[in-house]
């Protein structure tokens, strides 16, 4: 829970850094400033830096609420524009200084990804994901039952042998006792016929979850860390998975600003001679790069979840989207030539496995341990 606390603070932290003050150009404008009282000049009172103007309509309201989330403007419809088709040119004016124009790159890294969690939460699954499971299971179920009922008549009979081998004369002993053999052994192969059904009704299902948890709770998982305390927590929060999900989706969004730093070295790297560039470049490189990728992968995901004719051209085009749009953003941001952007973007793409691999396992980590 501390770990946890932490995180969100954090996290709202960076999001209360991120959002400016309001653009001071609503309402009716007062010669004083109504927080200290000095006599205003322009937008903001030069003292207190306190806006000028006092709006008090409902309308405003909201204007305010969608402002203060990502500065819900005219800034937002120039940044995400840009952010898609000339990344590299949106990071170096945001370098640069040009500020005013364009939505800051951590609190729109931030709300990306609440938006992307909030959309995986409750966005509806496809009608054809679903149907194929659901076909599945109308056709086992069918050949469960049949198997079911042949069992009860083998056990039926079993009994009955069973029966007439205890009033059996000797001479007729032998012959029923390899009758009663064989029933025995046509009910092993009928019980292992009807796990078998079992299972596939479970995957069908796809009970994945209740499979997990029981062989968490027969510790058939073969969790193995080094750490005996830390193997009984995992199993412990394997035992019910949906918790761990959710713990985890809760880790990811608090700690999700853990993938700035844990990226700023490996930019840092392809850029070691360059005394141009500092690490507060790459930190807006990455902003803006995590910020598309995030956009990238809420597309795709939801693509794959309701379906559709244009599901497979975005999950073909993802793969090449993602070097096109680090190329592209490489060239502009660093004002590198096309063969420096080239060989940087893919070393870039490895270091992005390296770098996503740490962070998973940091995930990992605070969420189940």
């Amino acid at each position: 829970m501390e770990l946890e606390a932490i995180g969100g603070g954090v996290t709202g932290g960076l999001v209360g850094a991120a959002v400016s003050s309001p653009t001071g150009q609503a309402g009716e404008h007062q010669k004083l400033c109504a927080d200290c009282g000095t006599e205003t000049l322009g937008r903001f009172c030069h003292n207190c830096g306190n806006p000028s103007h006092v709006h008090r309509t409902l309308l405003h309201l909201g204007e305010e609420l969608l402002h203060g989330v990502m500065h819900f403007d005219s800034r937002t419809w120039r940044t995400l524009p840009l952010l898609v088709f000339r990344p590299g040119k949106l990071t170096r004016a945001w370098v640069e200084g040009k500020r005013a124009r364009y939505v800051s790159p951590l609190a729109l890294f931030l709300f990306t990804i609440f938006v992307l969690f909030m959309v995986l939460s409750y966005a509806p699954i496809s009608p054809q994901i679903v149907a194929p499971a659901t076909a599945d299971v109308k056709i086992v179920a069918p050949a469960t039952a049949d198997v079911t009922g042949e069992m009860a008549r083998q056990r039926a009979a079993l009994v009955k042998l069973e029966g007439a081998l205890a009033k059996a004369r000797p001479e007729d002993r032998v012959e029923l006792a390899r009758d009663l053999a064989a029933a025995r052994r046509e009910m092993k192969a009928g019980e292992k016929d009807l796990r078998d059904l079992d299972q596939m009704v479970g995957a069908a299902g796809g009970d994945w979850k209740a499979q997990l948890a029981a062989s968490a709770k027969a510790d058939k998982l073969g969790i193995k860390t080094g750490d005996k305390r830390l193997d009984e927590t995992i199993r412990h929060k394997l035992e019910n998975p949906d918790l761990a999900i959710y713990k985890l989706q809760q880790t990811f969004y608090k700690f999700s600003f853990l993938l700035v730093p844990i990226s700023i070295p490996f930019v840092a790297l392809l850029f070691l001679w360059r005394r141009d560039v500092t690490l507060y470049d790459h930190g807006v490189f990455i902003l803006y790069s995590l910020t598309f990728m995030s956009m990238l992968a809420m597309t795709a995901a939801e693509a794959d979840r309701v379906g559709g004719g244009v599901t497979p051209v975005i999950l073909a085009a993802t793969p090449f989207i993602v070097p096109l749009h680090m190329f592209s953003q490489l060239r502009g941001a660093y004002g590198l030539t096309l063969f420096g952007a080239a060989w940087r973007t893919l070393i870039l793409l490895m270091f992005c496995v390296v770098a996503l691999t740490l962070f998973i396992l940091a995930i990992l980590w605070l969420g189940l341990a």
